[in-house]
């Protein structure tokens, strides 16, 4: 059966993979949203065909209503949809530019709370439909110099796990994609940055610089990602992880931390459950 998808930040990285990928796909409507939807002319007339381009800045409410009105105009539905679309930013804590991390929260946190609102409805009206977050390993564990973009996808990990639990019943499906290193330029030209000057943190200045210089040597294949949701989504739909870690490096870690914290927890049960008093 054929389905609508609408992808968000399709003009680079894991938006440009899964948007090449879907356009080739006789039982796909795809949707490809960009901010300068000029950037998206690789998307050429020899695809198949059933292709929109539309421009979208998912921190702006009113392109938000006018994307899902063409497309129902075009489609009448969206079946998947997938938030791609999110920046990085790399500062100490306590040196970082409040204005830049405010953005970073109205792209990854904002847009996505708002873009997924909009399509809700529609997909509790159907009784069907998958909803995409991207995520990081960032998502789960935290490193140094990123404290402000670790609290974007935490909190989209937080949101979309409640999310699952209240529509799992409705015939929607909820998938968190946690990517580690691939090669999207993600830490070069798509995350700001901001070096340490304090010289307390001037050990920490290596590891954003080393970060941008690896840009594009990552070991992640964008369009293996590609072909791995494309695959969840429409091939195994019954057995949808809630968190899909990508790359090896995204999943050792993932299980590490898990681990890690579960003999923390342990290790300190009788103190935790100390806490609780019976009521007289």
């Amino acid at each position: 059966m054929t389905k609508t998808w609408l992808i968000t930040g399709t003009s680079t990285g894991f938006g440009r993979a899964l948007a090449t990928l879907l356009a080739q796909k006789a039982d796909v409507r795809l949707v490809a949203t960009a901010r300068h939807p000029e950037q998206l002319d690789y998307l050429t007339p020899m695809d198949h065909g059933q292709i929109l381009r539309l421009p979208l800045d998912v921190t702006q409410p009113d392109q938000i209503k006018s994307v899902l009105k063409t497309v129902h105009n075009r489609w009448g539905t969206i079946d998947v949809l997938v938030n791609n679309a999110g920046i990085g930013y790399f500062g100490t804590f306590e040196e970082s530019d409040l204005s830049a991390v405010q953005q970073m929260f109205a792209v990854n946190v904002w847009g996505l709370i708002h873009l997924t609102r909009a399509v809700l409805p529609e997909m509790r009206q159907q009784h069907v439909g998958t909803i995409v977050n991207f995520s990081s390993i960032g998502g789960l564990y935290s490193f140094p110099t990123l404290s402000y973009y670790h609290a974007t996808k935490y909190a989209v990990e937080g949101m979309s796990e409640s999310l699952e639990k209240e529509v799992r019943d409705l015939g929607i499906k909820v998938m968190l994609i946690e990517p580690s290193g691939f090669r999207t330029d993600w830490a070069g030209r798509s995350s700001q940055k901001t070096l340490p000057t304090h010289p307390d943190y001037q050990p920490l200045a290596s590891f954003i610089q080393d970060n941008a210089q690896g840009a594009h040597h990552e070991a992640g294949d964008p369009q293996a990602a590609a072909q791995i949701i494309y695959d969840q989504v429409t091939h195994h739909q019954a057995e949808l992880p809630l968190r899909l870690p990508l790359g090896e490096f995204a999943v050792k870690t993932a299980l590490q931390k898990v681990q890690a914290e579960a003999v923390a927890f342990k290790a300190n049960y009788e103190l935790s459950a100390s806490a609780d008093r019976p009521l007289d």
